[in-house]
């Protein structure tokens, strides 16, 4: 199987990493689907907002929401998770040479929503998948790809070098 997993040890650095991966494949004129994440920071709750943009050009769509200064729990807006993983699943359906998912979260992990069935679908066309996670959620990633996932060290170049090699794989 063509999946690997990365994981940075900082807030919001694996988001960072990712969207550099995305920009420098882009620039190898690879064709990508899925998306990556941009937090912005919001002074008014001290917490950032979550952004996701669609690869490869857009849109940007806010997939949190406000729940109030005091408010602790998930901010996560499901629908508007869901209508970015709609847009990469049409992306998909148009082609691609690599699939890159922002995070494997709570809602693939414990839901069974999310990018699981964009992920899986692409796996199954033979597109190779990278996907940001966080402790928490390593185990659940490793049982869904059964256990069948590449951890990459978080760094630009192993994960250049990864999607190199797994995207010679898919061209022989």
């Amino acid at each position: 199987m063509m999946i690997a997993y990365t994981r940075a040890p900082g807030t919001g650095e694996t988001n960072l990493l990712l969207t550099r991966l995305a920009e420098r494949l882009a620039e190898r004129d690879v064709k990508l689907c899925g998306t990556v994440q941009a937090d912005v920071e919001c002074a008014s709750f001290g917490r950032c907002e979550m952004d996701v943009r669609v690869l490869p050009e857009g849109p940007v769509i806010r997939i949190s929401q406000s729940l109030g200064k005091e408010s602790e729990g998930c901010r996560l807006d499901p629908a508007a998770l869901e209508q970015s993983v709609a847009l990469t699943e049409a992306r998909l359906a148009d082609g691609a040479d690599l699939m890159i998912v922002n995070k494997f979260g709570k809602q693939e992990a414990e839901a069974g929503k999310g990018f699981r069935n964009a992920m899986a679908e692409a796996l199954g066309q033979g597109i190779p998948v990278i996907v940001g996670v966080n402790g928490a959620n390593v185990a659940a990633l490793e049982a869904f790809c059964g256990g069948a996932v590449e951890a990459v060290a978080a760094e630009e170049a192993a994960l250049l070098a990864w999607a190199e090699a797994v995207l010679g794989q898919a061209d022989e």
